[in-house]
């Protein structure tokens, strides 16, 4: 009995000392800026995305992934904390007078990783302050417009030999607006980054505007497809990154060791989808390549579960056996205990072991919330969404609704916001697009470009008041400031 006992007790032992053997995965976020899921593997038959496709081959797809709020620095504080941009306090831009930061006490995912054992390092886009907060350990350098030169600027963290995983952010500023108009195009489309001269290691991909597919809730004009023609090709120069970045790891055998996600902060930089809370603004791609070899059951699935930027820091915690530990549901827990799970509060949830599952249970709505964009863009909405409904909360209904000064100089926008209040932009009017009603109640099956309101609607009254209460329920939640409009205003 003793010797049984004995051989027990040894199993037990070795088979923890094997668990605390088994190597932690590398982790690399790859965030691009301002693009919605326009790749291969997300059906889009025209642009080129041959890196991204051979991702989603390998890995995991999420067509039902959403940020959190269409605004770069507010979600990429949410991809990086867990934590709504409302309770984090970075409710818009962090550079220049706009100002705006996160409350000093915040933990973040790269100082959970440092802390988990992880080398972590950042190269291009960062936008998020202050920087102790968001602290990684190395600031790789890197032009934000070249990401096939960013990547080589990652070969030594890639392949250094340690016994630390790491932790790598990889953020591009393309296929973000930028660079002026296109030269010696009579429409004047904004260039998306691209340069006449390219870019060091860049082949170029240049579309026909004839061929690019216009989505709906944007007009189907000469200068509308011009512009989409320039966010097509840089969209194609971050593809070559990430191929860049997937061959580094080959040849450094950290591949199969790696998890890799690729997703972008939020929505293309045009009006109807940045700084806005319809879907164009909160969907994103998001693509999952596992660590480990690629099998059957990791490679080439879809995954349906709705998800948001704010379940991105649980979700990456999880894969490194990093996630904080709750407090007991029951029993005495002292002031220490009480301060350390306030802090290490994460408003999302980890969604790392359903990705194998094509329909996991329990994922079925999103939450939004949007405050500022620019510092001038007050303009805050919270959002409740599930497959079929979808409830917008517009607080400052009442004001016009704000551009963002690249937004608002889109030649897109202006040719047609020249017409007149009642020219079609897309789906809507301009004059619906800039003053809305306080609140937005859509069917999203038969109505999925969100242009019939229902909220006034008698026959959705039960379903408005049902989703109200979601709301108010998610902003208790996420101790949202905002909750107060609905006692006094």
């Amino acid at each position: 009995m003793l010797r049984l006992l004995l051989f027990i007790l040894l199993g037990i032992v070795g088979s923890t000392s094997l668990a605390a053997e088994t190597p932690k995965p590398n982790i690399i976020l790859f965030v691009t800026d301002d693009m919605s899921p326009d790749a291969g593997c997300f059906g889009n038959s025209v642009i080129k995305t041959p890196a991204l496709d051979a991702l989603a081959r390998d890995g995991i797809r999420l067509p039902h992934a959403f940020c959190t709020t269409a605004s770069c620095s507010a979600s990429r504080s949410v991809i990086l904390s867990g934590i709504h941009n409302h309770a984090n306090a970075h409710y818009g831009h962090a550079h220049a007078y706009h100002h705006f930061s996160s409350y000093p006490k915040l933990q973040t995912l790269p100082v959970r990783l440092t802390a988990a054992g992880y080398r972590t390092a950042r190269v291009g886009k960062y936008h998020v302050e202050p920087e102790a907060v968001y602290k990684f350990e190395q600031a790789i350098p890197g032009a934000e417009r070249n990401p096939v030169l960013m990547a080589n600027n990652c070969r030594d963290l890639i392949a250094a030999k340690s016994e630390k995983p790491f932790f790598l952010y990889f953020c591009t500023a393309d296929p973000h607006r930028g660079g002026g108009s296109v030269p010696g195009d009579p429409l004047e489309p904004d260039a998306f980054g691209n340069r006449a001269d390219g870019y060091e290691g860049v082949t170029e991909v240049k579309y026909d505007p004839k061929n690019v597919i216009v989505p709906p809730f944007l007009p189907d004009s000469p200068t509308c497809r011009a512009e989409l023609a320039q966010y097509y090709q840089s969209i194609s120069r971050v593809d070559q990154g990430l191929a860049k970045l997937v061959a580094i790891l080959k040849e450094a055998n950290q591949y199969d060791n790696t998890l890799i996600v690729f997703t972008s902060d939020h929505g293309i930089a045009m009006p109807g989808s940045k700084t806005t809370v319809y879907e164009p603004g909160l969907t994103v791609p998001m693509v999952y390549k596992l660590p480990g070899k690629p099998t059957p059951a990791t490679a080439g699935r879809v995954c349906q579960a709705m998800v948001s930027h704010v379940d991105l820091t649980p979700t990456l915690l999880a894969a490194a056996d990093a996630l904080p530990t709750p407090l007991p549901a029951e029993g005495p827990v002292n002031k220490r205990a009480k301060a350390a799970a306030a802090q290490s509060n994460l408003q999302g949830r980890s969604y790392y072991g359903v990705l194998k599952e094509e329909q996991p249970a329990g994922w079925d709505t999103i939450e939004a919330s949007h405050t500022f964009h620019e510092i001038t863009m007050y303009y805050p909405m919270r959002v409740v969404r599930n497959r079929q409904h979808k409830l917008i909360w517009n607080l400052a209904a009442p004001l016009p609704y704000p551009f963002a000064s690249d937004l608002w100089n889109a030649p897109t926008w202006q040719a047609v916001y020249k017409q007149g209040p009642d020219a079609l932009y897309g789906k809507r009017t301009v004059k619906n697009y800039i003053h809305r009603p306080a609140f937005e109640l859509y069917d999203l099956n038969t109505d999925p470009h969100e242009v019939n309101n229902l909220a006034d609607d008698s026959k959705y009254a039960k379903l408005l008041e049902e989703m109200k209460a979601e709301l108010k329920d998610f902003q208790q939640r996420t101790s949202d400031p905002w909750i107060m409009k609905w006692k006094y205003e």
